[in-house]
């Protein structure tokens, strides 16, 4: 049942998870669209609390089943939430109100719009955000969706340009993306993960084939070509004949959208592309944040051919907007310097980013010293790729590892854990620099304290929840600043 064909202006819409990132992004949007928008979820406080209450969406901070009613015409709900256990939803059955779970709420609200699908196992939600920028200084009809809080979107996961084009980040895990209807995809990277979901890559690898196969006649692959599994996936939707248009990105694409030359100067990333003349600069570290930029740059200039809008002067304004781009949370992000260090966290949990995002780090700051906090998340994803963790963390300086962060949804009997990561991640650094375990992430405060130094970069890394560590070793350091009377700008 599709919110396109069941919902318009003054319907009333109950959203089950409202502070989800992705559910209440989608929650705005509607409200947005005149729909009536309301919902529930626990009272832990998130961001997106304060997003609800700027926008007067009520929401109640606990299940009841008296929350709904026949006045409701469609009840939205987080995948964290089923019948069997939330009383909500349970009532939703028994009054058999229309009910979507939010990914295929978000494919139905998809189908509303000329439709970009940003995907891959990594890059999706930086990709999204930077294509929002560009949307935004070239001045496109656009709705942009991420699947985190941009900086530069105001702290939210939405930004509103427009009603003709939607792009939004569109998830794997389980197959997710295939509800989404996309006339163009973004495919930043194809390989093995999710392996509770996908035992292995061949499994994944067929599912971004799936998703890639919605794309209609006429509609556009913009993939990169310097990432073998987005290539395969390339080739096999090109063989299959649908005719569907393949865009190469990359430092080894062909076309107008390879990457020629990247260096960094003075902080800053510096490349150029082969179709479009001139430099593009970043203050966002490394050669995959590069990639990811083409990527929505090659999306950016079709739309604006389809718009007849392409020109020298906002090619300029992309080129400024981009320059002043500052990621999303948790991607790379810059928490603030403190007794002359600078604390960063990232969301990168899987080997192949974590490799990308250290030494993006050590390219800009080559002579500060990189100290990182890790948390691997799930236990599935430890054990499968534990050769290719152990031998990620090279660009770092000092490594201090902590307990796995479990997922709910995995069931893992294995022998893998925290200190075997580390165990296995030591040997491979054997010689370097320094590597310790220490279980609790809030355990390392001490030593921490005791080891960093003014010129260093502090980095909490990975999905779990070790970035508290970071922010409470910031506010350590800063308020020794403060006693000094060292001024924080």
């Amino acid at each position: 049942m599709g919110t396109e064909k069941k919902l318009q202006q003054g319907d009333s819409v109950y959203f089950v998870g409202i502070k989800g990132t992705g559910v209440c992004a989608l929650a705005e949007l509607m409200h947005n669209a005149g729909v009536k928008v309301s919902g529930s979820d626990t009272t832990e406080v998130f961001y997106t609390d304060a997003i609800l209450k700027e926008l007067n969406i009520p929401y109640y901070e606990n299940f009841d089943a008296a929350h709904v009613g026949a006045n409701i015409d469609m009840v939205i709900h987080s995948a964290a939430y089923s019948a069997d256990s939330n009383p909500e939803l349970a009532q939703t059955q028994k009054l058999n109100i229309p009910v979507m779970k939010y990914t295929d709420a978000l494919g139905a609200w998809s189908a509303k719009f000329d439709s970009t699908g940003v995907c891959g196992v990594h890059g999706k939600t930086t990709t999204t955000a930077i294509c929002g920028v560009l949307m935004r200084a070239a001045a496109l009809p656009a709705q942009i969706l991420t699947g985190s809080a941009a900086l530069d979107f105001d702290g939210r996961s939405t930004l509103s340009l427009g009603d003709k084009y939607f792009i939004a980040e569109t998830c794997e895990y389980r197959s997710h993306f295939l509800s989404f209807h996309p006339k163009r995809i973004i495919l930043t990277a194809v390989e093995s993960d999710h392996q509770d979901f996908f035992p292995d890559y061949e499994s994944i690898r067929d599912a971004f084939v799936e998703y890639c196969r919605l794309l209609p006649q006429g509609g556009q692959l913009i993939y990169c070509a310097d990432d073998s599994g987005a290539s395969e996936v390339a080739r096999i939707i090109e063989k299959e004949n649908h005719g569907v248009a393949l865009v190469p990105y990359g430092f080894t694409a062909s076309g107008g959208w390879r990457v020629v030359s990247y260096n960094v100067e003075n902080e800053r990333a510096v490349f150029t592309i082969s179709g479009i003349p001139g430099e593009f600069k970043m203050r966002i570290p490394g050669r995959h944040q590069a990639l990811n930029v083409v990527a929505a740059l090659a999306l950016t200039v079709s739309l604006m051919k389809e718009e007849n809008s392409f020109s020298d002067e906002k090619i300029q304004s992309i080129k400024t907007a981009l320059e002043n781009f500052r990621s999303t949370k948790r991607r790379s992000e810059i928490i603030g310097e403190a007794g002359g260090i600078i604390f960063m966290d990232d969301y990168g949990h899987h080997p192949t980013a974590i490799k990308s995002t250290l030494d993006g780090i050590k390219s800009f700051y080559p002579n500060r010293r990189l100290i990182v906090s890790f948390m691997s998340h799930t236990y599935t994803r430890t054990s499968a790729l534990l050769e290719e963790f152990a031998s990620c963390f090279n660009g770092a300086d000092i490594v201090f590892f902590h307990k796995i962060y479990a997922s709910a949804r995995e069931n893992y009997s294995g022998g893998v854990n925290g200190m075997t990561l580390y165990e296995k991640t030591a040997v491979v650094r054997s010689g370097e620099s320094k590597t310790f375990y220490v279980d609790e992430p809030d355990n390392a405060f001490v030593p921490l304290c005791e080891m960093l130094k003014p010129g260093d970069i502090f980095l909490t890394l990975g999905a779990g929840n070790n970035w508290p560590l970071g922010e409470k070793l910031f506010s350590h350091f800063k308020s020794i600043d403060n006693k000094k009377g060292v001024h924080h700008g």
